[in-house]
C-alpha cells in the first residue's frame, strides 16, 4: 500500500508527504485503501494559489476518494471488508483513510458503497457532482423551469446535469467552446458562447430564468443579471462559485421577490441521488474526464492546474 498524501507547502507548489505508520482500525473504525481520487479544480486551485484568503500552508485539499475497505472493526455495520466505497471528507488526497464508521460518528455520513453497474473510477468525481447537485436542490430546481448555468467548468457541468435530471430546461454559457461541447454532449438544451457578439441576445432569448446557477465567479454577474432583466419572478440565484465580496442592487431581488442561495459541499443524500442517476444513465461522468493518470504524475497535473487551468476538466488520480 502506498503511504503518501498530497499537500501544498507554499503558494503554487505541490509535494508528496509521508502518512506515517499504517494504523490498525479500532472497533468503530474501518481502513479504506484509496484506489482513485479526483481533483476539485476550483477549490484546489484557489487553495494552491492562495486566492480568496486561502493563506494557510502547508495545506491538504480535496474531498473525492474511492477506495476498498481493507479492514473493519467489530462494531462497524453496513460495510464489509472488500466493499468499494466513495468517501467525501475534506482531508486531501491520501493513500488510505481511517474512518469512524459507526452510525452517528463524524465522517460516517460521507461514506457510501458503490453499487454494481457503476464504474468506481468515475466515482472519483462524485464530490464535485455532489456540490453541484446540492446547489440545484438548494435553489429549488423543479420540472419545466428554465435554468441558466453560468460557467461550464466541472461544477457547472454537473449543475447542468442535475438541473436536467430534475426536469428543467437548461442553458449553459462559457467562453470555452470545448466545454460547451461537453455540456451539450451531457444533455444541456442550449450552449451559449459567452465570447460571441450576440451573447446577451442569446441569453435573453432563453429567459427569463426561474433559476440561475453561478459556477463562474464573474464579478459583474449579479449586475449583468439585473441589467439584462433575465431573472424571473420569484427566481433564485445559486451562488456556488467562491467570491471574496458580492455586490448586487437590492432592487434586483426586491421587485421580483427573488433570492440568492449559497451552497457548499454535499451530503450523503446528494451522493445517493447521483449514484441512482448514474445507474439510470441520466448522469454522465466519463465524457467530462480529460485526464486519468497514475498518482506519481500528480506534480505535472498540479503544474497544469497552476499554469493552464483551462486545460483540465475532470482529473482522476489512479493510486
Amino acid at each position: 500500500m502506498a503511504n503518501m498524501g498530497i499537500e501544498y507547502p507554499s503558494r503554487g507548489e505541490m509535494q508528496f508527504y509521508d502518512l506515517g505508520q499504517l494504523p490498525t482500525p479500532g472497533p468503530r473504525q474501518m481502513l479504506i485503501r484509496t484506489l482513485y481520487s479526483g481533483i476539485t479544480n476550483g477549490t484546489e486551485r484557489h487553495a494552491l494559489m492562495a486566492d480568496h484568503g486561502w493563506t494557510h500552508f502547508p495545506g491538504r485539499h480535496g474531498y473525492q476518494h474511492v477506495g476498498v475497505i481493507e479492514a473493519a472493526g467489530d462494531q462497524v455495520s453496513g460495510f464489509n471488508e472488500g466493499d468499494i466505497v466513495f468517501y467525501g471528507q475534506y482531508v486531501g488526497h491520501r493513500a488510505w483513510h481511517l474512518v469512524d464508521a459507526v452510525e452517528g460518528s463524524p465522517g460516517a455520513h460521507l461514506c457510501i458503497r458503490i453499487p454494481e453497474g457503476v464504474e468506481p473510477e468515475f466515482c472519483a468525481l462524485l464530490g464535485v457532482a455532489g456540490v453541484a447537485t446540492r446547489a440545484a436542490r438548494r435553489c429549488r430546481v423543479e420540472p419545466a423551469q428554465r435554468v441558466w448555468v453560468v460557467g461550464a467548468g466541472l461544477i457547472g457541468q454537473f449543475a447542468a446535469q442535475a438541473s436536467r435530471a430534475f426536469g428543467a430546461h437548461v442553458t449553459v454559457s462559457d467562453i470555452n467552446p470545448k466545454r460547451l461541447e461537453f455540456a451539450e454532449m451531457c444533455g444541456a438544451h442550449r450552449a451559449i458562447d459567452a465570447a460571441a457578439p450576440d451573447y446577451e441576445e442569446e441569453i435573453k432569448a432563453g429567459g427569463p430564468y426561474h433559476r440561475i446557477i453561478d459556477a463562474s465567479g464573474i464579478p459583474s454577474l449579479f449586475h449583468d443579471i439585473q441589467r439584462m432583466g433575465v431573472l424571473g419572478y420569484r427566481g433564485a440565484i445559486a451562488a456556488i462559485a467562491v467570491r471574496r465580496e458580492t455586490r448586487f442592487d437590492w432592487s434586483m431581488l426586491h421587485v421580483l421577490e427573488g433570492s440568492i442561495e449559497v451552497s457548499c459541499h454535499f451530503s450523503l443524500e446528494e451522493i445517493a441521488m447521483i449514484l441512482f442517476f448514474l445507474q439510470q444513465g441520466i448522469f454522465k461522468v466519463q465524457p467530462l474526464v480529460t485526464h486519468r493518470v497514475p498518482i506519481d504524475e500528480a506534480p505535472r497535473i498540479y503544474e497544469m492546474l497552476r499554469e493552464q487551468p483551462g486545460e483540465l476538466l475532470g482529473v482522476i488520480f489512479r493510486w
